[in-house]
Formats: C-alpha cells, sequence, structure tokens
C-alpha cells in the first residue's frame, strides 16, 4: 500500500529477487507525496571540503542526538551504515547528484560570507549541503527537487521490472485471522467497487498523517490511512504518535514547504524588525539547531510580540536575497517558483514570510528492525508510515528521505527473506468476513440519515489538534483537546452524505469512510501527548519542561481494541538493551534533564560481525 520512495523502493527489492508485487496508491505513483521533497537526504560521503572527515559514526551520534535519545540505537546504527551504499544505488539508476566542483566555493554562516576550497581529488563525487542538527555536510541533493528526482528514478526502476500499479485505489481494511495478515480489502476510487488483494506479505507505505492538522505542509493525500487500519485491527500499535515534528518554514498562507537547504545555504530567520534572533537564542547552531528546537524559538519569539502582524496571523522572515540571484536560480528553483506562484514575491529581492506548519509523523506502525509489524504475521510497514524508530522525538531533516530508500532496501530484503521461509494459508471465510465487514461500513454511510458534515467534522479536528496539540503542550489543553476529540468522534458515527450519488467517483464518500479512523488517530496523538509527563524532541510540555530519562524513556505503543470505545489502550515499550551513547545533552536547545539510575542504559554496544 503506497507507491511512494519507501513502498517502490520495498517493491524492487522483491521483484529482483523474483517474487510478484502488486502496488496500490491513491494517486499516480509520481504524484506521491515523495515527489514534494525539496533539500535531500543525509549520507555520510564525505566528499566536499565541509563534509570531510564525516563517517556512519559521526551521522549515527547526530540521529541519536537529533531523536533527544528517543531512537532505538540499533536501528539508527543499521540505518547509519546503509545510508551511503543507498546514494550511490540510487546514483547507478540514474539520479542527478550535484557533484563536488574543485578549486574556491563560498558559504555563508551567520549570514557572512566564507570561502571554502573543494578538494580537487574528489572533483565529481556526489556533493552535499548542510542541514539542521548535523555535525558534518552531508545532506546529498539534486537542487531543491531531490524528492522529484529520486520518486521519478525509483518509478523508472518499477516499470524497467514490470512490477504492476493501480492507482486511484484506497486500502479500507487489513484481511487478518488475528495472528496474519494475508491481504487488503480496497475500493476503487474510479467506479466505487471493492477489491480483494490477497498477498503472502502486505507492506503499509502510506506515508505520514500530516493532513489531520489544520495547518501542514503535506500533500492533501497523507491521511494516515494506513495507520488508521492497522490501528482498527485491535492488535498492531501506533508508535510514538505523540511524536509530531513542525517544519521551522511553511510559508504564509499556503503552509507549503520552503527546504530547509535555504537555511543550509546560508538564509536566516528575522523577525518584524527585519533582526535576526535566532543567533541569540542558538549561538552555537543558529538557524541549523533540530528543527523541534528552531519552531519552538519562533513560536516564542512571535509570542513576545516581535512577529509580522498579517491577515493570516503573525508569521516572521526568511531572508535568502543574500545567496544571489544565480545561487538561487539554480540551487533554490523549486522555493523561487513557489514564491512567485503562490506568494507573488520573487526571493531574490524580498523576504519569504514563514512560519512553522506540521510536517512530519515520527509515530507510525509499529515495527521491529526488519520492518516487521507487532501484532501481526506478514505485515511490514517502511518509511513515514513505521514507527521503525529511526527518528525518536525528533528528525533531522535529511534522515527522512534516506529512510524511504534505506528502510526501502532493508525491509525489502527481509521480505524476501520471509517470503523464501514459509507458506501462507488464504482463508476465504476470513477474506468474506473482512469484505463484508467494509459493506456494512459503506453501507452505514450510503444508507444513513445522519446530519453531520464530513468536512466540517475534519475541519473541528484540525483546529483542535492545531490549536491544542501543537508546537507548546500543556495539561489543561491536552485534557480539552481528548474531550473534543471524542466528541467529534462521536459525531462522526452520524454522518450523512451530501451528494446525491453513491455510486463511481465520489470524495465524500471517501471522507466519509475515512474520517472515523483519522479522529481516532488523532485521539492517539492527544491522549499520548496527555499521558508523556515530559518534554523531549518535538514533545514539549510547558508544565513539565524537563526531559526525563528516569520514567519516560520509553516507547509509547497506542491500541484501539474496540470500535464502542472513545480512547486508546495506551502501553509502554522499554528501549532497546543496546546503548551506543548513553543519554546526554544534545549540544542545542536548552533543556533540564531528568538522568536514568539504570545502570544498563549505559551498557556499551556489544561486538557484533
Amino acid at each position: 500500500m503506497g507507491a511512494g520512495l519507501a513502498g517502490e523502493r520495498v517493491a524492487v527489492a522483491a521483484a529482483v529477487s523474483g517474487f510478484d508485487c502488486l502496488c496500490l496508491s491513491i494517486v499516480p505513483p509520481r504524484r506521491s507525496h515523495s515527489s514534494a521533497a525539496q533539500g535531500g537526504m543525509q549520507a555520510s560521503l564525505g566528499n566536499c571540503a565541509m563534509g570531510r572527515g564525516d563517517s556512519p559514526d559521526i551521522h549515527f551520534a547526530d540521529t541519536v542526538k537529533g531523536s533527544d535519545w528517543g531512537c532505538d540505537q540499533e536501528v539508527a546504527r543499521l540505518f547509519a551504515r546503509t545510508a551511503p551504499v543507498a546514494v550511490r544505488e540510487m546514483a547507478f539508476w540514474g539520479i542527478p547528484w550535484n557533484r563536488v566542483v574543485a578549486g574556491k566555493g563560498f558559504y555563508y554562516k551567520a549570514g557572512k560570507k566564507y570561502e571554502k576550497i573543494e578538494p580537487a581529488e574528489r572533483a565529481g563525487t556526489i556533493t552535499a549541503r548542510d542541514f539542521g542538527g548535523t555535525a558534518k555536510w552531508r545532506t546529498c541533493y539534486t537542487s531543491d527537487g531531490t524528492g522529484h528526482t529520486l520518486l521519478y528514478t525509483m518509478d523508472s526502476q518499477v516499470v524497467r521490472l514490470g512490477i504492476e500499479v493501480h492507482d486511484r485505489v484506497e486500502a479500507l481494511a487489513l484481511i487478518h485471522d488475528g495472528e496474519s495478515c494475508t491481504g487488503v480489502v480496497a475500493r476503487c476510487l474510479k467506479t466505487g467497487k471493492l477489491r480483494v488483494y490477497l498477498a503472502r506479505a502486505t507492506l503499509i507505505a502510506t506515508g505520514g498523517y500530516g493532513k489531520l492538522y489544520r495547518e501542514s505542509t503535506n500533500a492533501v493525500i497523507n491521511w494516515g490511512d494506513g495507520a488508521a487500519i492497522a490501528l482498527d485491527t485491535g492488535l498492531v500499535p501506533i508508535g510514538n504518535p505523540e511524536a509530531v515534528q513542525f517544519h521551522p518554514t511553511g510559508i504564509v498562507p499556503t503552509n507549503i514547504l520552503v527546504t530547509e537547504g535555504c537555511r543550509g545555504d546560508g538564509g536566516t530567520l528575522k523577525d518584524v524588525d527585519e533582526n535576526r534572533f535566532m543567533n541569540i537564542y542558538e549561538p552555537e547552531k543558529q538557524e541549523l539547531a533540530s528543527r523541534d528546537v528552531v519552531s519552538r524559538w519562533m513560536t516564542h519569539h512571535i509570542r513576545t510580540g516581535k512577529g509580522v502582524p498579517g491577515a493570516y496571523g503573525a508569521h516572521l522572515w526568511l531572508d535568502i536575497r543574500h545567496l544571489g540571484a544565480e545561487h538561487i536560480k539554480t540551487k533554490l528553483r523549486e522555493v523561487e517558483e513557489i514564491c512567485k506562484e503562490f506568494l507573488d514575491r520573487d526571493p531574490v529581492t524580498q523576504l519569504i514570510p514563514v512560519r512553522p506548519a506540521q510536517h512530519y509523523s515520527m509515530g507510525g506502525v509499529r515495527t521491529d528492525r526488519d520492518g516487521a509489524a507487532y501484532g501481526l504475521k506478514g505485515l511490514f510497514a517502511a518509511g513515514e508510515a513505521a514507527c521503525w524508530d529511526l527518528h525518536g522525538f525528533n528528525r533531522l531533516g535529511g534522515n527522512s528521505l534516506a529512510e524511504t530508500i534505506v528502510a526501502g532496501k532493508i525491509v525489502g530484503e527481509k521480505i524476501v527473506e520471509f517470503l523464501r521461509g514459509g507458506e501462507t494459508d488464504f482463508k476465504t471465510s476470513v477474506v468474506h468476513r473482512a469484505v463484508e465487514k467494509v459493506r456494512e461500513r459503506i453501507d452505514a454511510v450510503t444508507g444513513s440519515s445522519g446530519k453531520e458534515n464530513v468536512y466540517l467534522l475534519r475541519a473541528a479536528m484540525g483546529d483542535v489538534l492545531m490549536d491544542q496539540v501543537g508546537i507548546f503542550r500543556n495539561e489543561a489543553d491536552l485534557r480539552d483537546a481528548v474531550e473534543k476529540l471524542q466528541a467529534i468522534y462521536e459525531r462522526s458515527k452520524k454522518i450523512g452524505l451530501r451528494s446525491s450519488s453513491v455510486h463511481g467517483a465520489n470524495p465524500e464518500l471517501s471522507a466519509c469512510l475515512r474520517l472515523p479512523g483519522m479522529v481516532r488517530l488523532a485521539l492517539c496523538i492527544a491522549r499520548g501527548a496527555l499521558m508523556r509527563t515530559e518534554s523531549r524532541g518535538a514533545h514539549a510540555r510547558e508544565d513539565y519542561p524537563e526531559r526525563n530519562d528516569r520514567d519516560w524513556l520509553k516507547r509509547t505503543l497506542a491500541y484501539w481494541k474496540d470500535d464502542r470505545e472513545l480512547l486508546p489502550v495506551l502501553d509502554y515499550e522499554l528501549p532497546s538493551r543496546v546503548w551506543e551513547m548513553p543519554p546526554g545533552e544534545r549540544g542545542y536547545g536548552s533543556i533540564k534533564i531528568i538522568a536514568s539510575e539504570d545502570p544498563g542504559i549505559c551498557s556499551p554496544r556489544p561486538e557484533t560481525n
């Protein structure tokens, strides 16, 4: 399920091993949200001058610190080690990575221009740019259209291998017997007819759930469908649902992303007086502290009255004018196009209005390090849809695009091992029961005399999450948010169609079928945030400002056991006993830490082959 970068990379791994695979997608594959990624993907190649001395060890350390010690360190190590291989593999398949140009070059830091000398012996190798929270320049890129070029290249491999893709199809339920998953029940968005897809292995790669929020950089297809149908089983948990990332630079008022590459290339954030301020709050990292830190300081600065007044609320400015027309028109050309098309502003000569917006879901379908989902054999997840737990409570920029391909490669190979290791029983009674349950859902909507408007309910849900489960959180707001979302969930059971047709293409029917699952996910986010009484990464509690390693160095698991219930069941999973880096200071972002007293947390990583 899903034909973005993660889904297609898994499909490629299965296909080259001789297995038949099929991708389901709501949109044509090249319109998947992966194509919207701009800045680049991290891999420790160490080719450019500012990346000299980089290694998987340093990338691993940056990732663990960025996660605020919330990630699975075994996964982070596996990821950092595999990323350089994945980048070079994509180059072999045709990605036109930006390359090192030997000789003198320049970069910007603290708004000042510095000289850098690119090594002649590295000329023509894959270069990198600076991204937040990293010790070295390691974000490989193709101007500011990296996701676009990666997805088109990956999809070309899918076409070359003859992998079948069914687009304009939405999955509505997993087929399972309580132990094993054997496929999905899906609905054709063109005809409205149900389809059954049976499979020995099923992958959820449907992206994140950003469109639960009112203000998000995500595409309109990021509803969290994959996470919702996994949650519906009552067996598969959502890991760390409260871990939601806000990107510092969504343009106002559309919330379209302006890449972190702008700040990585030397762009600065300015307030109403056109003064820089991140150098005051974060003297070392400045604009390139991790995203959670920058978003909080931007919000704080607006709260102090330094925001720029506007018709859509206060915002701040992103300034890239000093980078020059040549740089912007070559390495930030999509940013220029977005600003001109959606803001009627020229970033070469004008400031860009920006404000933090929901951007990424660190939480998702909980999996082990092989990508196998908890609770059901034969079910896997990869990419943003999964809580593989590479990112913990904050993702570093560039690690997401890298994860789609790295996890896709690793999980794809593990799925091949799974397929070679046993047989699957397909039970017709289980299939019929799953189809009947979906038909009942459709009949409940189409035959209902309910008066609730699905679009108004969805907007109300987005308002609650944005206003009360956002960048800063507190107990009063979170309790109120949970109560409001419970009321919205009850109302979602009384939705009525306003359109006349119930057959064929009907976007309203799709929205009605989707909304209850979206609200359940929203309740997982809000309830998880309420119960986690600490601040860690993107989860910032104003009433519990310390990171509490003593009590909260563990992962949230959210289950939805019964449709009649109004709250998820929360469980908690202790971290892996393998710790290469014991919890400590991140080096940016002011926070108090309550230390763990568990001596096992400080155990060194055992030697492995």
